[in-house]
């Protein structure tokens, strides 16, 4: 299938290239802004109870989310588009729980069986012996043993399901769900599976946040979108070539909405920011520059909230920002990605009790100790092109994805990994299972690495910005430096994967399984 054609599906005409050419692209600074209110993505409500796998005589809460197709507005005067999701919405409903609290999740594939979306056969795991539609979810973040983690190749097709174990044994934290199916997790993810996926726990209860209607899920897409309404995937020029090394939309949605609007009272509100786009990062900041003060990142609060009037957000990244209206009452302000405007805030004028606080102290984070560490591994993040009519590739340590798993860090040990970036290109590395730290950035010579095989680091090393000093589980490796992170391997024993968050790179070989053993 080539970039923008349709397959046959209920609700939808079959599209041909032969009998019509696509529509062109909308221009979202054609439209008119601000029209629609932001949506808030459904709480997702239990089914009944089951039996925990682990303590067969104990019910826990049972959830079923199927994967199907569905057709939603993206803007009042764009025709609707075509998703695929789960719950029926985009981004998917809100799984809510509290810490320990144990709960199973089945996720049917109830998906037609031609994908609308250009596959690559040529990319790992996307044969033509492979079904054009499959499925796994990876809860993105989650402490889970292996069976439920989503690993890539545990994919299943139309008609079939799986149910997985969350046991939620971890911190309060923004975690998300999404579709990891080899060689077409880019295209699963861009026509619309992903989710917000909510842990709470006690400390966090005790900070007095603000909560309820004051507390505002943000997920940031990315997509191209036709005039008729239709998502748009557009493939290479090279010859027999259709995967694309990165996918940039003009049209950023905001809970599946563009340029949409959110009334707020003049108080604080707690903005839990989800980076859901295929390979976009984002630059955030308020119209009037005015001060946002981010209190946690991927797996929780930071020890104390550090003020910023620009956000960075790596695609897979959370943050988690408190924004006080306080003092702006009747003001309009617009949060901007990189100066453009792409959600309007309209601040009431009434003036309210707030019953929330921003404490000036979080959580105590300790800091793992290098010394900690029983292992350094030094792995290298690279792009090699290939033979003209195959695309390039980007790898991990020079390896791919069927190469003899490398990295065997033992369960209960804390290893340093050295990540050292030979490319042009910001990467953000994630592990699955684990939380980690970043300890430091350095340049290095990358053409004496390359062709010199010498290695010269060409400044000293810069420590993490602050509001990257808490539990992260994505990080971002800079061009033409070495990462240091520092990952305590806890959890479970068994097979896991790291990779780039960049869909297109993960799917094109920027993806590694390593396996904890045991002990």
């Amino acid at each position: 299938m080539k970039a923008g054609l349709l397959a046959t599906a209920p609700g939808f005409e079959a599209a041909d290239e032969s009998s019509r050419r696509d529509p062109p692209l909308i221009r979202p600074e054609k439209l008119q802004a601000f029209v629609d209110p932001l949506p808030i993505p459904p709480l997702a409500k239990k089914t009944g109870t089951r039996p925990s796998p682990t303590k067969r005589s104990v019910q826990v809460p049972y959830y079923r989310l199927p994967i199907h197709e569905f057709a939603c507005k993206v803007h009042r005067d764009v025709p609707a588009t075509r998703f695929w999701g789960y719950g029926g919405s985009m981004p998917g409903p809100t799984i809510e729980v509290r810490r320990g609290e144990e709960i199973l999740v089945e996720w049917p594939n109830e998906l037609p069986r031609k994908h609308f979306l250009p596959i690559d056969n040529k990319i790992m795991g996307a044969e033509r012996d492979k079904p054009e539609v499959r499925t796994v979810v990876h809860l993105h973040g989650g402490r889970v043993p292996p069976e439920s983690d989503g690993y890539p190749e545990n994919w299943y097709e139309s008609g079939k399901s799986a149910i997985y174990h969350y046991l939620n044994d971890q911190d309060a934290a923004l975690l998300w769900y999404h579709d990891h199916a080899m060689g077409i997790n880019r295209l699963n993810v861009l026509a619309g599976m992903l989710g917000l996926y909510v842990v709470r726990d006690v400390l966090e209860d005790s900070l007095n946040l603000p909560k309820g209607g004051q507390e505002i899920p943000l997920v940031i897409t990315d997509r191209m979108i036709r005039e008729d309404g239709q998502l748009h995937y557009p493939v290479s020029r090279r010859p027999g070539g259709i995967w694309v090394p990165e996918f940039f939309g003009d049209a950023v949605l905001l809970n599946g909405k563009l340029l949409p609007y959110l009334d707020v009272e003049p108080q604080r509100y707690r903005f839990r920011i989800l980076n859901g786009s295929n390979g976009r990062f984002y630059h955030l900041a308020l119209s009037d520059n005015g001060p946002m003060q981010q209190i946690g990142t991927d797996q929780g609060l930071l020890s104390a909230p550090v003020k910023l009037s620009l956000l960075t957000i790596a695609p897979g990244e959370r943050l988690d920002v408190v924004i006080d209206f306080a003092d702006r009452a009747g003001e309009t302000i617009v949060l901007q990605n990189d100066a453009v405007g792409i959600m309007q805030i309209r601040v009431g004028r009434t003036r309210v009790n707030d019953p929330s606080s921003l404490p000036q102290k979080l959580r105590p984070i300790p800091k793992v100790l290098e010394s900690a560490a029983v292992k350094t591994r030094r792995l290298t993040l690279d792009e090699v092109d290939t033979i003209l009519d195959d695309p390039m590739v980007h790898l991990l340590d020079g390896k791919r994805w069927h190469e003899p798993i490398s990295e065997k860090p033992a369960l209960g040990t804390t290893e340093i990994w050295e990540l050292v970036n030979t490319t042009d290109d910001t990467h953000p590395i994630h592990l699955h299972l684990v939380r980690l730290q970043v300890l430091d950035r350095r340049s290095f010579d990358v053409p004496a690495f390359l062709y010199e095989k010498k290695f010269k680091y060409t400044s000293e090393a810069i420590p993490p910005d602050a509001n990257e000093t808490g539990w992260k589980d994505t990080v971002r490796a800079a061009p033409g430096a070495v990462t240091r992170i520092i990952v305590p391997f806890d959890g479970y024993p068994g097979r896991y994967v790291w990779h780039c968050h960049i869909l297109e790179h993960e799917d094109n070989e920027m993806m590694r399984p390593y396996e904890i053993v045991k002990a």
